[in-house]
């Protein structure tokens, strides 16, 4: 398993955490929108909650595309913009405070728009509502999707 983590702290943190799994865990510094690694040379890949916060989300999803064999696998779980008007207005008015606020988190991105746009197909995809907790009762980072595409 090879992860790809930018911030310094996030990156120690996760080779901790994953100082004594059972399967090798590489934990290497990078940007999701040029990846290190050449054309086809994984099989699947995973993202989950990063998105919302990468610069160029769809220069990322392209690059994840670019390193995924043929037929590759896109394993993710995104919080994405509402389908419901009161809610995605919200999270379009509160979207360039809460950016600074939530470590660079556009709240009203579609991200699953912006998978299908960058050449996967998705096979599975589950729509559903996920509030963390009253410790966290922030609407903006809902509605979730999880899923499975494949690249073309």
């Amino acid at each position: 398993v090879i992860a790809l983590e930018p911030e310094p702290f996030l990156r120690k943190a996760a080779e901790l955490a994953t100082s004594n799994s059972s399967i090798p865990i590489r934990i290497i510094e990078g940007s999701a929108e040029s990846l290190p690694f050449p054309d086809a040379s994984f099989d699947a890949a995973v993202i989950a909650l990063v998105l919302c916060s990468i610069n160029d989300p769809s220069l990322a999803l392209a690059e994840i595309h670019r390193v995924l064999r043929p037929g590759g696998e896109l394993r993710f779980y995104e919080h994405v913009a509402s389908s419901t008007e009161p809610l995605r207005r919200y999270q379009r008015l509160a979207s360039p405070l809460w950016q600074r606020a939530g470590g660079g988190c556009h709240p009203d991105r579609d991200s699953e728009s912006l998978i299908n746009s960058a050449g996967f197909t998705i096979s599975e995809i589950d729509h559903f509502d996920f509030q963390p907790g009253p410790a966290f009762p922030i609407a903006l980072v809902r509605p979730h999707i999880l899923g499975i595409a494949h690249s073309r």
